[in-house]
């Protein structure tokens, strides 16, 4: 068996798994879906998703989904986004429950559980070609910069991560890193950035 032969198999059976543990998901967090979506729209109002176009694979383009976190930005004045957020959206946000919808982006083949996280579309032109390898796989709900900083971590250090997962996948890597990533929301580790709730926006390596 050519190992060509048996990459491939790996990626199929990756797929299978994907859809088999997302479907899952969803249906066993129904009730905290549906909760959520009526605490959304009593403390938030509407709409009660987040939708935004990122890009996936070899650069096309998606839309995520994901449960709103913040308060929508006022006409009049500008708030950062530590103003913006509600103590409901915190919650969601330190124990990752905002990304329960993106089961959703899995299920149609937008993501995979692990991957490297999908970005900015305005971040692309500002990626070295080293950088841009992070692209050649499926984006992912988490992946191996989430288990080795999440926010708590730069830019560079973040894309090294997602090279180093494009150039060392395996299936077994995949599960190593779904299993850390359970035990880091447990304990909140890396959620934000050591002086920001929300990481800064990536302006290029220089």
């Amino acid at each position: 068996m050519s190992s060509q032969y048996f990459f491939s198999i790996q990626r199929f059976i990756k797929r299978v798994l994907d859809v088999f543990v997302a479907a899952s998901l969803l249906i066993l967090l129904l009730p905290v879906f549906l909760t959520l979506c009526v605490l959304i729209a009593v403390q938030m109002g509407r709409p009660i998703f987040f939708f935004q176009v990122r890009p996936g694979k070899n650069g096309k383009l998606f839309s995520i989904i994901k449960f709103r976190t913040m308060l929508s930005q006022p006409k009049d004045h500008h708030l950062e986004d530590f103003e913006r957020f509600t103590p409901l959206g915190l919650v969601m946000r330190n124990l990752s429950l905002d990304e329960i919808p993106q089961l959703y982006n899995v299920l149609k083949g937008d993501l995979s559980l692990v991957g490297p996280r999908p970005l900015l579309v305005e971040y692309l032109p500002l990626y070295s070609k080293r950088q841009q390898l992070r692209h050649k796989v499926p984006p992912g709900i988490t992946g191996w910069a989430q288990i080795n900083g999440r926010n708590s971590i730069s830019w560079e250090e973040k894309f090294e991560y997602d090279i180093w997962y494009v150039e060392n996948w395996s299936l077994l890597l995949d599960l190593k890193i779904l299993c850390m990533t359970f035990f880091k929301v447990i304990r909140r580790d890396g959620v934000n950035s050591a002086n920001d709730v929300t990481m800064k926006k990536f302006t290029g390596t220089q």
